[in-house]
């Protein structure tokens, strides 16, 4: 019997394996496809985020000059932005699995029976597998983590080419996180929920051009963010020469909680761990598996140990109450975002990365007290234009419920 069974082999399954072996507990993966698989989406991160955990060599490209267009400015950003080398990333993580000692079983899960000491996995082979925890990292849609149910999912989508262009879209050795001039649009489409240019050099004469819509419900279709995209390349003057890769990124980023007392832990999107101001999940995941791990690791050795103890320990140190109700708060700015037309959009970015830096980047990173996330929200709502500062102040009767829960738990 294992410790711990680890369901997907994604970067947030490989990151708590990672962790759990480090951590001294016996360590079994289950994915249905191999473990070895590439990561095909690109994954980003503010470099400062990676220094704590000494992974600043786990990036293929970084980018001192990184700004954003919004409400006609050019708003210089002053922080370093990264880019993973998904081989790297990947290869090292399973390194450090396998020196712990772990395996794999290839194979889906069908279903799982709980005990008192252990969870019984089986596979759609006929296999079965034993674990006194099962943590199920296989995404938003989880095999076994239950959440309650949901309507009007807010989902980022993005629509983008890596290759050569005729003309380069962006300055050398830059990076705009988010372009959200819109001259190339007409009237009625500006009235169409906004989309921002996210696009980078690359080196070697390629390039990342990626039209985003932060969160909309529902999604905005990859047909239409692909049509935005080259209406905006047209309006620059550029012409794709070669595309190498297409990417297409669809995530949710309001999915409730899951239910915290149940006895599978979810870790990464199966236990809503997306950053619902940015989307970001990898930082997250490779920053909080360690934390995880080691909360597990204790309640399978204290001297009365159970299934329901151990999965109650994970819970509590993945969604601890004040960082519930930050969520909230985040939830709440989130739902001001999809209620902004395409002005109201420029105006309110424009505002918030002229915040102090202190403020921006902490709200982005996720490492802001709740004080601190309420006084970055005045400060935006300072600096602001009358404009937003009127959506702002009636949304707080819409969504004062998230508010509230914010405040008082």
């Amino acid at each position: 019997m294992f410790d711990a069974l680890i369901i997907g082999s994604g970067p947030a399954g490989f990151a708590m394996a990672a962790a759990l072996g480090e951590a001294g507990l016996k360590v079994s993966g289950l994915t249905a496809t191999s473990p070895f698989t590439d990561w095909s989406n690109t994954y980003g991160i503010w470099c400062d985020e990676l220094e704590p955990l000494g992974l600043s060599d786990m990036l293929s490209h970084r980018w001192n000059d990184c700004v954003v267009y919004a409400g006609r400015r050019e708003i210089p950003l002053r922080r370093v932005y990264g880019l993973f080398d998904n081989v790297k990333l990947r290869d090292s993580l399973r390194a450090r699995c396998e020196r712990a000692g772990m395996t794999w079983h290839s194979g889906s899960a069908t279903q799982i029976e709980h005990h008192i000491d252990h969870s019984r996995v089986m596979i759609d082979d006929g296999a079965e597998v034993l674990a006194r925890i099962v943590i199920d990292a296989s995404g938003h849609m989880p095999v076994f983590v239950q959440r309650p149910p949901v309507s009007n999912v807010a989902f980022q989508a993005a629509y983008g080419i890596v290759g050569e262009f005729s003309t380069p879209p962006v300055s050398a050795n830059r990076m705009v996180l988010m372009d959200y001039r819109s001259d190339h649009l007409t009237p009625s489409e500006r009235a169409e929920p906004p989309t921002f240019l996210y696009t980078m050099d690359l080196g070697g004469g390629q390039y990342l051009v990626e039209e985003t819509s932060l969160a909309y419900a529902p999604a905005v279709s990859f047909e239409a963010l692909e049509r935005r995209l080259h209406r905006r390349l047209e309006f620059m003057g550029i012409q794709v020469r070669e595309a190498h890769h297409i990417e297409r990124c669809l995530f949710p980023m309001n999915l409730p909680l899951p239910h915290l007392d149940q006895l599978v832990l979810g870790f990464g999107g199966a236990a809503s761990m997306v950053h619902p101001a940015s989307g970001y999940l990898v930082g997250a995941a490779l920053k909080r598996a360690p934390i995880v791990a080691e909360a597990i690791a204790q309640a399978l050795g204290a001297e009365i140990s159970s299934t329901s103890r151990t999965a109650r320990a994970g819970w509590q140190t993945i969604w601890p109450n004040d960082r519930v109700r930050k969520r909230y708060l985040y939830l709440f700015g989130l739902e001001n975002l999809m209620r902004f037309d395409d002005q109201q959009t420029n105006d309110f970015f424009s505002a918030f990365f002229q915040a102090p830096f202190s403020q921006w980047s902490g709200y982005l990173s996720d490492t802001l007290s709740i004080p601190e996330v309420l006084q970055t929200m005045l400060s935006v709502f300072g600096r602001a234009t009358n404009g937003v500062r009127r959506e702002l102040m009636q949304s707080v009767g819409g969504g004062g419920n998230l508010l509230w829960r914010a405040l008082v738990g």
